[in-house]
């Protein structure tokens, strides 16, 4: 038996998020470059959050760092056709989320059920106020907590 977890499926996502592809997107190679699937982790966690707390997360006495981050590459995707991103929340701790982010190209229900790609991000939540450097602070904002317990894979 295999130690990988499975490859993501659409239903394993509680929120989503659709990304319209560039040419510039894509690498050489023709496909997408591996710096916009850490672009689209970003993007698909702190849209999220700014349409689920009504904050603007960047201007919070406590703010999200990204401490950690990860991806792993089942299947090529690019330009042109737009992606899907799947949404969760593996964990909440007293100072950090963990997301889990599925990226998907293709039609629901089709050959693409499974994801092309499965990123993993953490926000550590930190003291706006004194600079960078600064320890996490616990607990996490309320509003972010109440944004992110419902994404909770339960």
């Amino acid at each position: 038996m295999s130690d990988r977890p499975p490859r993501p499926r659409r239903s394993d996502f509680v929120v989503w998020r659709r990304a319209t592809t560039r040419w510039r997107d894509d690498d050489a190679y023709g496909h997408l470059n591996n710096a916009t699937y850490y672009e689209l982790f970003d993007t698909a966690v702190n849209a999220y959050l700014y349409e689920a707390t009504g904050l603007d997360v960047r201007a919070q006495p406590q703010i999200g760092i990204v401490a950690e981050t990860s991806c792993r590459y089942f299947r090529e995707i690019g330009f042109p056709a737009p992606i899907d991103m799947g949404l969760v929340v593996d964990r909440v701790g007293s100072s950090s989320v963990v997301y889990r982010i599925g990226l998907f190209q293709g039609p629901d229900g089709g050959p693409d059920e499974e994801a092309a790609a499965e990123g993993r991000f953490v926000h550590v939540y930190v003291d706006n106020t004194r600079g960078p450097g600064d320890r996490p602070v616990t607990p996490i904002p309320a509003a972010i907590r109440s944004a992110v317990e419902p994404l909770v894979q339960r």
